[in-house]
């Protein structure tokens, strides 16, 4: 920052404006463009953080003027600029205690909240997006999740948009270790696709499930299969509809056709090879499938089959 650039100074310059004064109405107008203007300023000096405090000051002024779209912008600008200070702190490996983020999540929460209340429910759910993106980059899966399933919640006009939100917060699931708890939202990204995506125009399969969502059905299938054979339930503990996935892929259950046609014969064929060698204990059957699943699989599956491998040869 310039030495000569008195930031607390021209802060409170403008921040006088705001007061009340004998038979003089406060200019927020003015205010809210001197802090916009102010704001630029400090972005160029790459004093982010400043930048950011001053996008809030501009935030207040609109909602005094009752200006919410400007109001919002101004948030979401604030939210972006605290994010940025904190991804530079990362960067420079400087001691902090994240109040760039905790700021960036207050303003993130703000915008939603104004989106949500003026019905704008598109642009809530991409902001809840760009800061689950945001936090997931930054390893904080826990508050990344959050993200993601309130973006599925404000997309559920727009399912294969939900079921992709739904999919990011399994992700962070999976990356913190929690496989139970990505299970479930798998599990209940399955009974999405059979409720929103069956008997529509274009529905295909003994499922009748539309094409649309066929591909993420098998990716769900896929995870969930590899995901039960790593938490090795009880027949106990077990829930019917996980016991009945796995018992498509027994051998006594495969007839002329594979009962799974949305995956590839050869895919089901290696994956069902899979279940039988967790299933015998043969962890040398399992690294020998392992070079031939990789095609097949996206870098969670890979991940998965590799720490599976890993607990059949131990």
């Amino acid at each position: 920052m310039d030495r000569d650039f008195d930031v607390i100074g021209r802060y409170k310059a403008i921040g006088s404006k705001l007061k009340r004064r004998f038979l003089r109405k406060p200019n927020v107008a003015e205010a809210s463009q001197q802090f916009e203007y102010l704001s630029k300023t400090l972005q160029q000096q790459e004093c982010l953080q400043y930048a950011g405090f001053c996008c809030l000051a501009k935030a207040r002024c609109e909602n005094t003027l009752t200006n919410s779209t400007a109001e919002v912008e101004a948030l979401t600008q604030a939210a972006r600029l605290f994010l940025h200070a904190e991804q530079e702190s990362l960067h420079l490996k400087c001691p902090m205690f994240q109040e760039h983020l905790t700021e960036a999540i207050h303003c993130f929460n703000q915008a939603i909240k104004l989106h949500c209340i003026h019905g704008n429910l598109n642009l809530a759910a991409c902001l809840c997006l760009e800061l689950g993106n945001t936090l997931s980059e930054m390893r904080q899966y826990s508050e990344a999740v959050g993200y993601f399933q309130q973006a599925s919640e404000l997309q559920h006009k727009t399912p294969l948009i939900a079921l992709n939100s739904m999919k990011l917060a399994a992700k962070c699931k999976l990356n913190m270790g929690d496989y139970d708890g990505a299970l479930a939202l798998l599990t209940e990204m399955v009974y999405l696709i059979h409720e929103r995506g069956s008997n529509l125009p274009g529905a295909s399969g003994s499922n009748q499930i539309h094409a649309g969502y066929v591909d993420i059905l098998a990716e769900c299938d896929v995870t969930i299969v590899l995901i039960l054979l790593l938490l090795q339930p009880t027949p106990q503990k077990i829930r019917p509809e996980h016991a009945q996935m796995l018992e498509k892929y027994a051998w006594e259950s495969n007839g002329t056709s594979s009962p799974v046609d949305y995956l590839s014969e050869d895919l089901f064929l290696l994956l069902q090879s899979v279940v039988m060698s967790c299933q015998a204990k043969d962890g040398t059957a399992l690294q020998e499938l392992e070079k031939d699943l990789w095609p097949y699989f996206n870098g969670i599956q890979k991940e998965l089959l590799y720490k599976l491998v890993i607990q059949m040869t131990n």
